[in-house]
């Protein structure tokens, strides 16, 4: 019998010093930032930094997971690749034959393939003969908004190549747009309700919370050089559909800002930490884990 997924409350509680951690494409690239000057970072966002993780099969991270993951690694392609071609892996799902095993469990040759299908779900629409592919996925990340208001800097990045004819030749006016500082709070969950239905099974969560601490360490770039997960709070609920309310687990773990909450932050110093649950929400959950301290 396969092990059966666990019903899980998370809470990532994200850094950023001095980095751009999710351009708006809508504002010329400025880090998300709401009418109320919270910042943002979108599920999608984060979930291209596991997706990028995985794909890289060369890697030293690949290279470095347990080995029934490296030795399997047709069964942990990523579906949601950078420049796919959507007409090629509709007539993929197309032509699979799928069935529910003796377990109630979705197999087939393209469920088998990619990860983040399994995990994640699809994008893609359900006609025709893709009906059998759900959308909705077990793992569900939603949207990190910041405790405070984040203050963003902009200014001009120069060269020694120019990179645009005339006077502004080797410069590149207000490209390079940051966060100072913010801590922000991105909530997920694991819901083994759905498990049946897209095919994932727990090794696929396991390989999840292996992504997660790694998610921007190893995908730094020269806008988001210093992105920290401080914490990412991964609870296991007694019962499959859930043992305490999210909204209290989620209230607990945030850390609290010292100070008017209504001024930007200047360092991880602003804030109160938790570290964990009081006992009354303890007593409530199978266990809790940080992910980053494993």
């Amino acid at each position: 019998m396969a092990e059966q997924i666990k019903r899980v409350t998370g809470l990532l509680v994200i850094e950023v010093v001095n980095s751009n951690v999710n351009g708006n494409p809508d504002q010329e690239s400025d880090p998300r930032q709401r009418p109320n000057g919270r910042g943002e970072i979108s599920p999608v966002s984060f979930k291209r930094k596991l997706r990028d993780l995985l794909e890289d099969q060369e890697s030293l991270f690949f290279k470095s997971l347990p080995e029934k993951y490296t030795a399997h690694g047709d069964r942990y392609r990523i579906l949601e690749s950078r420049g796919r071609d959507r007409t090629a892996i509709s007539k993929e799902m197309a032509a699979d034959v799928t069935r529910f095993d003796e377990e109630g469990f979705l197999q087939g040759t393209f469920v088998n393939k990619y990860w983040d299908g399994r995990v994640f779900g699809n994008t893609f629409l359900e006609e025709k003969a893709n009906k059998g592919f759900i959308k909705t996925g077990v793992v569900q990340f939603g949207v990190g908004v910041s405790i405070s208001p984040v203050q963003i800097i902009r200014s001009t990045n120069t060269s020694k190549a120019g990179v645009q004819e005339g006077k502004n030749a080797g410069m590149a006016p207000l490209g390079f747009r940051i966060v100072e500082h913010g801590v922000y709070c991105m909530p997920f969950f694991v819901n083994p309700n759905l498990a049946r239905k897209t095919g994932c099974t727990a090794d696929d969560i396991e390989l999840l919370k292996l992504l997660i601490p790694k998610a921007y360490d190893l995908n730094r770039s020269a806008i988001r050089p210093d992105v920290r997960i401080r914490h990412a709070w991964y609870i296991e609920h007694k019962h499959p559909l859930g043992s305490c309310p999210d909204y209290l687990l989620f209230e607990a773990l945030t850390p609290k800002r010292i100070g008017d909450p209504e001024i930007p932050s200047e360092s991880w110093a602003d804030y109160e930490d938790p570290k964990g649950l009081p006992q009354e929400l303890l007593a409530r959950v199978d266990r809790i884990q940080d992910l980053m301290l494993l």
